[in-house]
């Protein structure tokens, strides 16, 4: 796996906690709309130092491999993150799967960054990590992440109730899920490994 990768219009990097101030503009742009979706924030969120230590620690599980992102840039604009595509609860062995988190800086919506990004990462997570299964929960609400996972392959599997606690309500989320399309493939590659050793 490699530190960056390009598309046709973006560069995908994972980052060091050299770049905690571009993180926390994103974030900061981008409040209003990110927290209506995710869980309550410690007011300490929105500061550079609390970016630097999430960077530190993210780049950690990194190297552990349990998680992983890369933050999406245009190529014109290299110094401004337009988005993030993450892939947490890595789990090996017998699972080989992750769950899919992105989020996008809303003055990009409607270019299909999201789709561009999103697919180079799935192949990524399939090709080169070997992963099995990628999942992705979302509020039923949010029309367009449904619409999104949808055009990328994702297929709806059911209902997670009440599954996280949001603003103080629990809420429920679909669950999509997407596999590899190549199985064998990673069958054989865990049967090598293991004649290897």
């Amino acid at each position: 796996m490699e530190m960056a990768y390009q598309t046709k219009r973006l560069e995908l990097k994972i980052l060091d906690d050299t770049k905690a101030g571009q993180v926390l503009e994103f974030y900061l742009d981008n409040q209003e709309i990110f927290e209506e979706y995710e869980t309550d924030r410690p007011p300490q969120f929105y500061t550079e130092d609390f970016q630097r230590l999430l960077l530190e620690g993210e780049y950690n599980l990194i190297v552990k491999g349990m998680f992983l992102r890369f933050w999406v840039y245009e190529k014109s604009q290299p110094d401004q993150i337009i988005g993030t595509v993450s892939f947490h609860n890595i789990k090996r062995e017998f699972y080989q799967r992750c769950e899919l988190g992105y989020k996008f800086d809303q003055r990009y919506w409607g270019r299909g960054y999201a789709r561009e990004s999103i697919s180079k990462c799935i192949q990524v997570a399939f090709e080169e990590l070997r992963l099995h299964r990628m999942e992705a929960y979302v509020l039923p609400k949010n029309t367009e992440s449904r619409r999104l996972l949808k055009s990328l392959g994702f297929e709806l599997e059911g209902i997670k109730k009440q599954s996280v606690k949001l603003h103080g309500v629990w809420q429920d989320h679909e669950l999509y899920a997407l596999l590899a399309e190549e199985e064998a493939n990673l069958d054989n590659d865990t049967s090598s490994r293991i004649l290897r050793c």
